[in-house]
């Protein structure tokens, strides 16, 4: 036992090595974009508004492709999809740096979001790897914070890297975007000879007819929430109540489709997402949390920024710091991220999964529930982020690690997939609701268009809040869930009567 725990300890190792590299290209291309955003727009010509249609439509694709993808993955292997995946994205790449015009641009980008499923394939992956050795569940979660680690250095990495490049090029947009593009297709071949497949399950069926239910319902409810983050479309305004009105009716639309794909599932006899096993006790709670925790990883950030740039000497609250000041206080919350994947890695080890994923849940709530009582000193604020940012760093890390670990044979990619699209699900509701909040906030005040202290303590409370409700909710897990138990083995390893 001792040895084979080893030799399948070296493999893992391995494995991580390369997909370390895999998820410090997906930062870099996370990150890189952010700062040539000005650049982008003068370069094709258009309207700063109308770069919200470039990640309106990545969101869109993102929601639908996670599923599908991960449970190809279960399907045929899990290193093939994540090639696939990773040479779409290059593709899609490559066509960004070329692309002159709007359409193409928006094409490219929504193409982009392809490698949004190579984290769900990776923990699937290493799961795969170390699961016939009695400890695959906690190697994932070791391996998983590594990751972690790999893709907020990357994003920082692409961040600072980014204008650097664009002033050596001498502000050459093109030859900047090339570099984003290089890095992809170099890591392609990396998976390509550096990581061993999966035992992939190809007996199954990907079930169309399921999935097309899903991604419709995906699709309907995320429009909506992407509509209503929209206020103009060319020239032309676009009322609240029409966009109020419009979220209501997709989500409605969105709801009952999705009653339709759970019926179609529940009768299916190879379903593309089992229910009965999303709906297990350690399961449900999982994806919940991880819907709640997308409400603040994915959709507080722009809200903290125009906070941070508020002038406090004209507005009584804000930090009035500038462009540079303000990227250190995201930096900040970026490394504190990248601390709290390690400690999960080592922490796991010696707690409780369970109570491993209910401390970093507390730990976000704290972090912003502290802003509405610490929110007007500048240290105040980073130590808030610092706390909030721990956390979530170990939640982005535990979360696809513990729906794989949770999951059986053959459905570890689709459960920790799911992670992912709850985790969309909740940011794209995030960000729309925190940009009406803060905009009809801002309404009500006289002459003004910056968003009063009220709008930003309704985030601060939702956000803080929706941790506190995932921390309750996992302790409805067992207690014993995640753990490594070697009679999980036992179905695979006893052969079946002739």
């Amino acid at each position: 036992m001792a040895s084979r725990a080893r030799t399948t300890g070296a493999i893992t190792f391995s494995l991580v090595g390369y997909l370390f590299l895999v998820e410090l290209t997906s930062g870099i291309l996370q990150g890189f974009y952010v700062p040539l955003i000005p650049n982008i727009v003068s370069h094709l010509s258009i309207h700063d508004g109308d770069f919200n249609w470039f990640e309106a439509a990545q969101l869109l694709l993102s929601a639908i492709v996670v599923p599908v993808f991960s449970k190809l993955g279960d399907m045929y292997g899990h290193k093939r999809i994540l090639l696939v995946t990773t040479a779409l994205t290059a593709g899609a790449t490559w066509w960004l740096a070329v692309a002159a015009d709007f359409t193409t641009f928006l094409v490219a980008w929504s193409l982009q979001a392809f490698y949004v499923v190579w984290l769900p394939l990776e923990v699937a992956l290493i799961f795969d790897r170390g699961r016939r050795s009695g400890s695959g569940r906690s190697q994932t979660r070791r391996a998983a914070g590594f990751l972690v680690v790999a893709l907020e250095a990357g994003a920082i990495i692409g961040a600072l890297g980014a204008s650097r490049v664009l002033r050596a090029v001498d502000g050459d947009l093109m030859l900047t975007l090339f570099v984003p593009a290089i890095a992809v297709t170099l890591v392609f071949f990396a998976i390509l000879f550096g990581v061993p497949e999966s035992e992939p399950q190809g007996r199954r069926s990907l079930d169309g007819v399921g999935f097309t239910l899903l991604s419709l319902g995906l699709l309907a409810i995320t429009a909506g929430l992407v509509f209503l983050r929209i206020s103009e479309i060319g020239d032309t305004l676009i009322p609240m109540e029409t966009r109020v009105v419009a979220l209501v009716v997709s989500v409605v639309i969105g709801a009952a489709i999705l009653g339709m794909f759970a019926r179609w599932e529940l009768r299916h006899p190879d379903p593309g997402i089992d229910l009965r096993v999303m709906r297990q006790p350690a399961m449900w709670p999982v994806l919940i949390t991880a819907g709640l925790f997308g409400i603040s990883v994915l959709g507080a950030q722009a809200p903290l920024l125009t906070y941070a740039a508020t002038d406090p000497a004209t507005y009584g609250y804000g930090l009035g710091l500038d462009e540079d000041t303000r990227s250190y206080l995201v930096g900040a919350y970026l490394v504190a991220m990248i601390v709290g994947a390690l400690l999960f890695a080592a922490i796991s080890r010696r707690i409780a999964p369970r109570l491993a994923l209910i401390v970093a849940t507390a730990f976000v709530a704290v972090g912003y529930l502290s802003f509405l009582p610490f929110h007007l000193e500048v240290w105040q604020v980073i130590l808030n982020m610092v706390i909030a940012g721990l956390g979530s760093g170990a939640l982005v890390a535990a979360l696809p690690a513990a729906a794989a670990a949770a999951a059986p044979v053959g459905q570890t990619g689709v459960a920790s997939g799911m992670t992912n699209t709850t985790k969309t699900i909740g940011g794209a509701f995030a960000s729309a609701v925190f940009g009406v909040v803060l905009v009809t906030a801002a309404a009500d005040v006289a002459e003004t268009t910056v968003a009063p202290l009220a709008g930003y303590m309704t985030v601060w409370a939702i956000c803080g809040g929706g941790a506190v409700v995932a921390m309750l909710l996992l302790f409805f897990v067992p207690k014993l869930a995640f753990a490594d138990v070697e009679e999980d083995l036992l179905p695979e390893v006893v052969p079946a009567e002739d």
